[in-house]
């Protein structure tokens, strides 16, 4: 039976612009099952970075309701959406985001730190996480000594580190030439066969073409929501 993770309903985020109302996210619903390899694409300024602000629990609606693993993280203080954050999501950001003074087992221990999982086990998982991506031979290499394509499965390696419900891209290969772009790509792919639960935002259809599902966003509404070969034709 499919379990919601994700559910977004009539979610509203209004800013005021002087005398002007922007909405960025205007009345989306959206369920994401445990499981699904979502990619939600949108150009520049159509809301979708708004939209992963809310589902990343690092901003709340205006108005509307967004459960995630059936917690309303809605009327969240700033310290609980922190919490689950922490708890429940593995962020891969376009930049990486590796602290450049700590060497990778460093960077990948990071979210354990924050969630005062014990020094033993906090080794002992980010060890496991960087042989996951193939990289546990270099664990006391600082990031500046990787390429971009390594760095970026470090920051693949910190997000599993966790065991999130949820593993959030942001623009995941936005920073890389199309070989390392591959590798990423059919690295997530493989995660998902794992049973992780993955959203890409991005702004490119190529790459929103490796999801399951595709949800576009314009002008903070969803325009299309169906399965990666609908979109495909549509293209």
């Amino acid at each position: 039976m499919e379990e919601p993770l994700i559910q977004l309903r009539h979610i509203y985020k209004i800013y005021e612009m002087g005398s002007e109302e922007v909405r960025a996210s205007d009345d989306v619903s959206l369920t994401i099952n445990r499981g699904e390899f979502v990619a939600i694409v949108g150009k520049s300024g159509s809301g979708k970075s708004t939209l992963m602000n809310i589902i990343g629990a690092l901003d709340v609606p205006t108005d509307g309701e967004y459960l995630l693993g059936g917690e309303d993280t809605s009327e969240m203080s700033d310290d609980q959406l922190a919490h689950i954050r922490n708890k429940m999501i593995g962020f891969i950001f376009q930049q990486y985001n590796l602290l450049p003074k700590l060497n990778l087992l460093e960077n990948v221990e990071l979210p354990l730190l924050y969630a005062g999982v014990p020094a033993q086990e906090r080794r002992e998982r980010a060890l496991e996480s960087l042989k996951r991506v193939g990289l546990e031979e270099k664990w006391k290499n600082l990031p500046a000594q990787l390429s971009g394509g390594q760095q970026q499965r470090v920051s693949i390696a910190r997000a599993l580190a966790g065991e999130p419900s949820l593993i959030l891209a942001d623009e995941p290969t936005g920073a890389l030439d199309s070989r390392t772009s591959r590798e990423v790509l059919d690295f997530l792919k493989e995660l998902n066969k794992e049973g992780n639960t993955i959203v890409i935002i991005t702004h490119d259809s190529s790459i929103a073409l490796e999801a399951k599902r595709v949800v576009r966003i314009h002008d903070g509404k969803i325009n299309f929501d169906g399965d990666v070969n609908e979109y495909a034709a549509i293209l």
